[in-house]
Parts: C-alpha cells; sequence; structure tokens
C-alpha cells in the first residue's frame, strides 16, 4: 500500500504530534519573517533575486553548474526524465523508487518514456548486475535505454556512497545518464558524515526537496549541468510549473538550509527512540531508519490502533499492513513521549 495511504483522517481532536509524513511541517515564525521580507521578481522573466540566490547556492553546495527552482519534487524528476530522455526511451528504476511508485507513472504519461524496474536489495539499492541485466541491446524492436534513476534515502535507509557510485558506473560505461531522487538528500548527507557533493557526484542531476525534513512549506530545485538544466527550465514551462514573485518561496527553502539541516540529526534520534519503544513491546516487527519508523502489528486491528493514538493527539498514517511514521522539525521531545505513551497505553 502506497506511503499516502490514511494521510486525510477528517478527524481535528487537539494535535501533539503528526507523524503521518515529514510534508506535515508548518514554517515558524522565524520562517515566517523571512518569507515576509524576501526580495522578489518574475521568476519567468529569471528576475526574483531570491530565487536565483537560492539556484547559485544548490548548484555550487552539490558541485554543478546550475539549478532551477520547482514547485515540487515529482515536476522536478519529470522535468529531469524529459531533460535526459526522449520519447521512446527508456529509463531503468529501482521498483520501490518513488519515480516508479508514486508519481502516478508521469514519466510514461507525459514524457513517453518506459520505466524498466528492478529489484532493489534491503536497503533499497540497486546493484550494478541489475544495471547491467536491465540495458537494451541497440534493436529497433527494443526502447532505448536512456536513464538510470536512483534514490537515497529509500524508505528511511541510507544507501552508501560506494554502492550509489558503483550502480551509476554501469549506467555511464553504457552510456546512460544518472538521475538522483534525492527528495529526502539532507537526511541522506546528515547520516553519511559527508558533504553534498560527494552524495551528488553520483548522478548527473539531482532533485533535492525543500517540503520534507528541512521544513519548507513549498519546493523543490533540480541541479545539473547548464544544459540538463536549460532542457529542465523549458520543460518545467510545458508542465505549467513556471512562477512568478516566487522568492517568498526561495526564501522559506534557505531559512530552512541555514536554520533546520543543522537539526536534521535530532529527528533521527527520535525516530531511533520510537522504534526502540515499539520493539519493547513485542507487538510486531519494527524497522527503522534516519526519520522513519516502519511498524507492522502482529494482531491487525489498525483502524483501532489509529482512532486510539488520534484520541491521544497522535496521528499515524492509515497504511496496511506496515504504518509509516516519520518524525520531523515539528515534533519535539513532548510530541514523542505522547506517541511512546499512545502506543503502550493500546498495547498493554
Amino acid at each position: 500500500m502506497s506511503n499516502y495511504s490514511g494521510m486525510k483522517t477528517g478527524i481535528r481532536n487537539a494535535v501533539i504530534c503528526d507523524m503521518r509524513s515529514d510534508t506535515v511541517t508548518g514554517p515558524d515564525a522565524a520562517m515566517r519573517a523571512a518569507m515576509a521580507t524576501a526580495e522578489v521578481g518574475d521568476d519567468v522573466y529569471g528576475e526574483d533575486p531570491s530565487i536565483l540566490a537560492l539556484e547559485h547556492r544548490m548548484a555550487g553546495l552539490l558541485g554543478k553548474d546550475a539549478a532551477v527552482f520547482m514547485p515540487t519534487g515529482t515536476q522536478s524528476n519529470l522535468c529531469a526524465i524529459m531533460a535526459h530522455c526522449g520519447r521512446g526511451d527508456e529509463l531503468i528504476v529501482g521498483n520501490t523508487y518513488h519515480v516508479y511508485v508514486d508519481e502516478a507513472a508521469g514519466a510514461s504519461v507525459l514524457a513517453s518514456v518506459s520505466m524498466h524496474a528492478v529489484e532493489v536489495d534491503e536497503i533499497g539499492a540497486v546493484s550494478p548486475d541489475a544495471v547491467r541485466g536491465a540495458l537494451k541491446e541497440d534493436d529497433f524492436h527494443s526502447a532505448i535505454s536512456r536513464l538510470l534513476c536512483l534514490e537515497n534515502t529509500v524508505g528511511g535507509q541510507v544507501i552508501p556512497l560506494d554502492q550509489m557510485k558503483a550502480a551509476a558506473q554501469v549506467a555511464w560505461d553504457a552510456g546512460l545518464s544518472v538521475h538522483l531522487d534525492g527528495a529526502r538528500f539532507f537526511n541522506a548527507i546528515t547520516v553519511l558524515g559527508c558533504d553534498a557533493k560527494d552524495l551528488a557526484d553520483c548522478a548527473d542531476s539531482i532533485s533535492v526537496c525543500f517540503s520534507k525534513g528541512l521544513g519548507a512549506p513549498v519546493g523543490s530545485i533540480l541541479v545539473g549541468s547548464s544544459a540538463i538544466i536549460a532542457k529542465a527550465r523549458r520543460n518545467r514551462k510545458i508542465l505549467g510549473g513556471g512562477m512568478r514573485q516566487a522568492g517568498v518561496l526561495a526564501a522559506a527553502a534557505s531559512h530552512a538550509l541555514d536554520h533546520h539541516f543543522p537539526k536534521m540529526a535530532a529527528d533521527h534520534k527520535r525516530a531511533n527512540a520510537l522504534a526502540d519503544a515499539l520493539r519493547s513491546l513485542d507487538v510486531g516487527t519494527v524497522q527503522s531508519g534516519t526519520n522513519m519508523v516502519f511498524f507492522t502489528p502482529n494482531a491487525g486491528g489498525h483502524a483501532d490502533l489509529r482512532a486510539h493514538m488520534e484520541a491521544a493527539g497522535v496521528r499515524i498514517g492509515g497504511q496496511f499492513p506496515t504504518i509509516r511514521m516519520v518524525t520531523h522539525r515539528d515534533i519535539d521531545d513532548e510530541g514523542l513521549d505522547a506517541a511512546i505513551a499512545g502506543f503502550r497505553s493500546f498495547y498493554t
């Protein structure tokens, strides 16, 4: 079941802790102040100073030539795919990756790009052999293998750099380009302990989301070579993603980079504490990584559990059989304690 199942509850009890996703964060007073004072201009004309500054900053941070600000991560990924591939080409992608599972097959529907999904390992990594086995011969009966789409993190799991680079190198050796869906890019580098450039070096283009762990209200950015970003900017226009005075959104993203990124490790610590508490109850299987916890109750009862947690002021997703919970900057120690207490009172 999709990670987005059961996101909308229809219930408006007092919420102490919302664990459905890290996309539910709201801008705090400091971020709102940064947005209110942002310098703005028409970004379609290339005249928004806050957008230009953010694009320049992110390109430099990831060691690429250029960047383009996008409304969403889904559009950012699709613009990249359209920049790398032509109609009738094929991309290779992990069978659990967002591009394949959760983006409504946009690559195929809107870009006419076929998707060849390959199995991933226990941490979500695509192996070099899987990439090699998916490559098509130069035969007019087949689609042309053009792009490898990687992801990091995957379901909260962080893929080591050497595994990322090994898969990418097979693609490069075969003449393919590589795109990285780095929706939670900064969660990944927090755990890897590396510079942003180190992870970005595993791909030709990288999509980074500001509205997940970083806690901005809207926006993603696509980073890559000047040629790819020029194509992606045109694709953004085709897909209706051109925005005008969008500097207010860039200001939120820049504020998040300055003030929220350094605190991401606290989200990971809270997720680990929640996972340990659930394991101590011994009522199901628990997996965790970075800011995500996946809980599969032994006895089911998902609806009752969800209602119990809602009554305790804690929102969890409605996925079945495995419930995904995500910690983020709007969950403090009080919220975490409420979630743990809610689970304990339900199961004891």
